[in-house]
């Protein structure tokens, strides 16, 4: 799901937990509505099932009503084998937690977390993206 029209969010969804797939590491972040702001938690350095043990740790700890999902793409927009992996992703995320995902546009990010001087890019990463989507719901 995306999160661009303002209505497809539900109010009732208030805190989110953010990340920045990538094949060898996942990047964390958690927000919430109220204060549009996010904060990084971290990198998942685990590939398969065991990033899933990894975070389901992190919901358990955090409770988010939603998760949020980095979507790569080329710069026009077109999709590439990256989009593919985090869009399945977002579906195992869904299908193991049963909570809603939402997709952002991730293009940048981390290039734009180096640009910050993160120590964790892929974490900043994430925060990046959860800062966005939280700027686009009301």
């Amino acid at each position: 799901m995306s999160c661009t029209p303002e209505n497809t969010v539900p109010a009732q969804h208030q805190s989110f937990l953010a990340f920045d797939y990538g094949l060898k590491r996942t990047g964390v972040a958690v927000g919430n509505r109220l204060m549009k702001s996010a904060t990084p938690q971290g990198t998942i350095a685990a590939e398969g099932d065991a990033r899933f043990e990894h975070i389901a740790k992190r919901i358990q700890e955090w409770q988010p009503d939603a998760l949020v999902i980095g979507v790569p793409t080329h710069p026009d927009g077109g999709e590439h084998e990256n989009t593919l992996r985090a869009r399945k992703f977002g579906r195992q995320l869904r299908g193991r937690f049963g909570l809603a995902v939402y997709e952002v546009d991730e293009r940048y990010t981390t290039t734009e977390a180096h640009s910050y001087g993160a120590k964790d890019a892929d974490a900043a990463a994430a925060a990046i993206i959860l800062d966005q989507f939280l700027r686009n719901i009301p």
